[in-house]
């Protein structure tokens, strides 16, 4: 046994071994792992956290374990092909992603996409963002204990999934859509589909509202729970719902209209707190509106059979003319083959992404495929806010804020 025992003395211990320490370097703490493979993590990303009992006193994240190198992937295949790399970002609502990206290559090609094919984007995009919150709002009623809404709303995400399918034939992973427009239009089942859906999903979108919305207990576990102010939300570079919860009213949609966004007649909604409830309460009236937007985009669609802007260059022609026509096989081949060079140049656009701004950098040097790209993704700027937004609080808390904050690690890691 050593000759120096620890005494419990508070004064014999400070002076222990002739080297004096302060209350806080005589406190016991604990690290504790939450995740990379936790559940509650809602990914496969790391935290680190510095326990005082159930108080966290510190954050350390982690990132990289599903890293997929998307940039450099995309920067070795053709335009048209980067699409589905751009559906492993943020799975939930990957419409999005891949329009923006036709958005970002049209831009760099001067294309002008005809009314009904703004249209047609914007009801994609929009539903594509209930799905997105959907998920987001439902799991966090699950980690204060609320699984049956969960459960219930998941079927109305299920109808537009099958919507996806109807129109591309693909559900989580999309790759939908072209650059220029669209590989075929509507269907006559799709615009049933999507007035059914307008017609059954406020009534659900109410219930599910009224189960948790004033409910004590998730009001208790909510409110407070993980704030960031708006100063320090835009210091940090946040977009989309959290900046919209912490009172900051910038939407892309409004601010740098695309896809005709300015023909539409919506509200922005903001919180004042910037904490979890706001941004559950945003994020609600958020599908409200969306809800709104698809409709007005119905009642003003073109009856016009253009779903296709006037780029050759990217739309395959129809299967008649390859196989009769030279001309035809010989575009075809291009097309496939990824042999369509682009105009040299650099172009940014964004989009608003299920949670957040989802902007593409483009640099092309007048080659087949990009030179440079960059996706700025919202997941990564939030989630270095994350340790700041959870320090002196519960273990609990920490995962109600993170899901909240909709970190996809999709997004975050690519």
């Amino acid at each position: 046994m050593s000759d120096i025992q620890l005494s419990n003395n508070k004064k014999d211990r400070q002076f222990l071994n002739g080297v004096e320490q302060s209350d806080e370097e005589l406190k016991q703490y604990n690290y504790l792992n939450l995740g990379p493979t936790h559940p509650a993590t809602h990914g496969i990303f790391q935290n680190i956290l510095k326990m005082d009992g159930e108080i966290i006193i510190d954050a350390q994240p982690t990132i990289g374990y599903i890293h997929r190198a998307f940039e450099k992937l995309a920067e070795h295949r053709p335009y048209y092909q980067v699409t589905p790399i751009t559906d492993r970002l943020n799975y939930c609502s990957s419409p999005i992603n891949n329009i923006g990206w036709h958005m970002t290559v049209e831009k760099l090609l001067n294309v002008k996409t005809p009314k009904k094919v703004d249209y047609m984007r914007v009801i994609i995009m929009e539903f594509a963002r209930i799905a997105d919150h959907i998920v987001c709002n439902s799991v966090i009623a699950v980690d204060t204990g609320a699984l049956t809404g969960f459960l219930y709303v998941f079927q109305w995400r299920e109808k537009i999934y099958e919507l996806y399918e109807q129109i591309c034939g693909a559900r989580l992973t999309t790759n939908i859509g072209r650059i220029g427009g669209f590989e075929r239009d509507f269907t006559p089942d799709v615009y049933r589909r999507l007035d059914e859906f307008l017609k059954d999903f406020p009534k659900a979108l109410k219930e599910f509202e009224n189960m948790v919305m004033r409910n004590r207990i998730f009001m208790d576990r909510t409110i407070n729970t993980g704030p960031i102010s708006g100063e320090r939300a835009l210091e940090y570079g946040f977009t989309g719902p959290n900046l919209r919860a912490a009172g900051v009213d910038y939407d892309v949609r409004v601010m740098t209209p695309y896809s005709s966004y300015e023909d539409f007649d919506f509200i922005i909604p903001i919180g004042t707190q910037g904490d979890t409830y706001d941004r559950f309460c945003v994020r609600e009236e958020e599908m409200w509106q969306s809800l709104s937007i698809i409709r007005q985009a119905l009642d003003k669609m073109p009856k016009t059979n253009e779903f296709f802007a006037d780029v050759p260059e990217f739309y395959l022609p129809p299967k008649d003319a390859v196989y009769n026509t030279m001309e035809g096989l010989i575009w075809h081949f291009k097309i496939v083959m990824g042999e369509v060079n682009v105009p040299k140049g650099q172009v940014y656009h964004c989009v608003e992404g299920g949670n957040g701004e989802l902007g593409f950098y483009l640099v092309s040097d007048g080659g087949r495929q990009p030179f440079r790209l960059h996706f700025r993704r919202p997941c990564f700027i939030y989630y270095q806010a994350y340790p700041e937004m959870i320090k002196g609080a519960l273990l609990s808390d920490a995962i109600i804020t993170m899901s909240s904050m909709n970190v996809i690690a999709g997004e975050l890691d690519a």
